[in-house]
């Protein structure tokens, strides 16, 4: 909020349509390995806007999400005003149960310097188990390091504490520059990012039906808390208002899905 204050009025169309065409070929890449249908609960949602607000004009976006037998909830969406500075640009994929492989998180964002985002979510506690983190993320430290130590990127650390809590050894959280080098700097990133990714899919073990429910608890908590505890929650609520704010949180959870397919495993 605080460099969106500074630059408010800067015309970010053109990042929009680069940053959502790199998450869309993700996404795409996800619907054509996994059996996904659209959850009813977006319904209405391909395209939204707000009333006009007197700091961020009228905000728009769209929400779309997907579940099925072994993806939980796949979403691809965006939120803000692309002629006054503000993009957050979503595409998300939690895993069921099946192994124990991370959950996927890229985000693209404009304040209206790019903000950038590329996270393995860990299904686990990492602090107790060593060799998860050996298996997910130490292949991964080098490239995370690389990243780090580029000059046009400047670590982003955000004012929430849970937030920065969620956040496994290798996850990029970073700004820079709004232009076109930038955003492929970001796009090169993503290719080794996420083809490794779909190689761990590939080889990974299925995970027992007995430790399923358990896991399932553990995904479900972490969904829920992160989009809960986002200090970015408060843009919504001042554009649309508390009420359709949490309507629209509650929908971005997926807390129908949840409710739909809590302790199924159990059955």
């Amino acid at each position: 909020m605080e460099f969106l204050s500074e630059n408010p009025n800067v015309d970010v169309s053109a990042a929009w349509e680069r940053c959502w065409g790199i998450q869309t070929k993700i996404i795409e890449r996800v619907k054509a390995r996994y059996d996904v249908k659209r959850h009813p609960s977006c319904d209405g949602r391909e395209y939204f806007v707000s009333d006009e607000h007197e700091v961020h004009g009228k905000m728009e976006g769209s929400f779309n999400s997907y579940t099925g037998d072994e993806v939980d909830w796949l979403v691809h969406s965006w939120i803000g005003n692309r002629q006054k500075s503000i993009l957050d640009i979503n595409a998300t994929v939690f895993l069921g149960q099946m192994n124990q492989v991370p959950h996927l998180t890229i985000i693209f964002g404009t304040i209206p310097r790019l903000y950038f985002y590329a996270e393995y979510t860990p299904r686990m506690d990492l602090r107790t188990n060593p060799d998860y983190v050996s298996k997910y993320y130490e292949p991964v430290n080098q490239d995370f390091l690389e990243f780090r130590a580029n000059q046009d990127w400047t670590r982003f650390v955000s004012h929430g504490t849970y937030l920065r809590s969620l956040m496994s050894p290798i996850c990029v959280s970073s700004h820079a520059e709004l232009n076109d080098a930038n955003i492929d700097y970001c796009e090169d990133y993503l290719e080794k990012f996420i083809q490794r990714w779909f190689d761990w899919l590939d080889e990974a073990e299925e995970l027992p039906i007995e430790r399923r429910d358990e896991q399932q608890k553990y995904d479900y908590a972490v969904r829920e808390l992160g989009y809960r505890n986002d200090p970015m929650n408060i843009l919504p609520i001042q554009v649309f208002g508390e009420e359709e704010a949490n309507r629209m949180l509650e929908m971005r959870i997926g807390t129908e899905q949840i409710a739909q397919t809590k302790d199924r495993w159990n059955q």
